[in-house]
């Protein structure tokens, strides 16, 4: 009885103002990217443990687990990459490369703690299959800002790094738990913490000073030269030149103003390989959406292909767009009041104007207890009184 109207941790009732608010924006970014040839796929919601489940790269504690009749342990699809991997390298398996897919699902990740975190949340996303070149990244990234702005967002930034260059700077300098510990630090965007934590290891001075200048590598493409400087890593060189030629790609697409380079950029998924982005919203102090590169992934359900993507977090999008759950979707409906002896005048009014695209809701004033307070809610009140009935 006490758990009557609790709910299971970090689950969210959508109530009709937001649904609606979410299925018009999904609309609008679903019609973008088809505009962009990326077609429609969906996966199902339960997947075997053994092969999306642990390729996910999702940490075992934050996988929803279930076991079926045979013994089979299942998973709740906490991503939406591994499944269309899995999907890519079988039932669309003689299809042709490149293929361009595009996704929107609910996604299940277990919380430990509540914190306001979603555990069932839902994402929009994009999969380029098959392309390894640099123009692949960049129509991602294009796509990524033109859905947005197709939402309605209109200020925000998108941020792209590069996963070769980070490791290979950490390769030369420290050991990989140490560069464990500096990754989680810059994912968390704690740079007080991993300044700190870079002071207390022992390096050389020069080596500090290469850790902590790489928290300086960020703004437009002139930081790349400056990057170069502090490694003689063939692998950093050769990321930082794959950033070079997407920033002139996304010149040529026109999107460039709304980038910046960020070398310290690290994500929360570890299958990726080269490029990755986050988008922020400008009210939001946390990215709304990220991808990049996996050139990896696809090989482990037994068709190797070059892959990018990104995903969108629904919620945050809805966040950043200044949506409030309190507002009042029936606005925009038109409401016709009416009582029992002008019932077929009503729903022949109604019925007119539905077939004129409105959306028209019928009420028998008999039913609402406050009429005038019900009737504030709409844009259009249409009265079919009775004789005896308060106007």
């Amino acid at each position: 009885m006490p758990l009557m109207f609790e709910k299971p941790l970090g689950m969210v009732d959508t109530l009709p103002a937001l649904y609606d608010r979410a299925s018009e924006i999904r609309h609008n970014i679903e019609q973008e990217t088809g505009r962009w040839g990326y077609r429609a796929i969906q996966t199902p919601s339960l997947e075997y443990y053994e092969t999306v489940g642990e390729a996910s790269a999702i940490h075992d504690q934050q996988l929803f687990k279930l076991l079926d009749r045979e013994g089979q342990t299942l998973v709740l699809r906490p991503d939406m990459t591994a499944p269309i991997a899995r999907v890519v390298s079988s039932s669309m398996k003689n299809e042709p490369l490149p293929l361009r897919l595009s996704y929107c699902n609910a996604l299940y990740r277990s919380q430990q703690k509540e914190g306001g975190v979603r555990a069932e949340f839902e994402q929009f996303g994009v999969e380029l299959v098959g392309d390894a070149s640099m123009n692949a990244d960049g129509e991602v990234i294009a796509l990524l800002t033109s859905t947005l702005r197709a939402a309605g967002l209109s200020a925000f930034r998108l941020a792209v790094g590069h996963v070769k260059y980070m490791n290979a700077l950490f390769k030369e300098n420290v050991s990989q738990e140490t560069a464990n510990v500096l990754r989680r630090y810059l994912y968390e965007k704690n740079y007080v913490s991993y300044r700190q934590y870079v002071d207390q290891l022992q390096l050389s001075a020069e080596a500090k000073n290469r850790l902590k200048h790489l928290q300086r590598l960020r703004g437009g493409p002139e930081v790349l030269p400056e990057a170069k400087k502090i490694t003689d890593n063939r692998e950093a060189h050769e990321a930082l030149a794959e950033i070079e030629d997407l920033w002139e790609i996304l010149e040529d697409l026109g999107v460039s103003e709304s980038l910046q380079v960020d070398l310290n950029l690290v994500l929360h998924i570890d299958y990726y390989t080269g490029v990755v982005f986050e988008g922020y919203g400008d009210s939001l102090g946390f990215p709304l959406a990220s991808g990049g590169r996996y050139d990896e992934l696809l090989g482990k359900f037994g068709r190797p292909a070059s892959a990018t993507g990104f995903g969108i977090r629904l919620d945050w999008l809805l966040e950043a767009l200044n949506h409030f759950e309190g507002e009042t979707l029936v606005r925009h409906s038109t409401l016709i009041l009416f009582s029992k002896e002008r019932q077929r005048e009503a729903v022949q009014e109604a019925n007119k104007r539905r077939q004129n695209g409105e959306a028209i809701i019928m009420q028998n004033r008999a039913g609402v207890p406050d009429v005038a307070a019900f009737a504030e809610k709409y844009k259009e009140v249409i009265s079919f009184a009775g004789e005896t009935d308060d106007e």
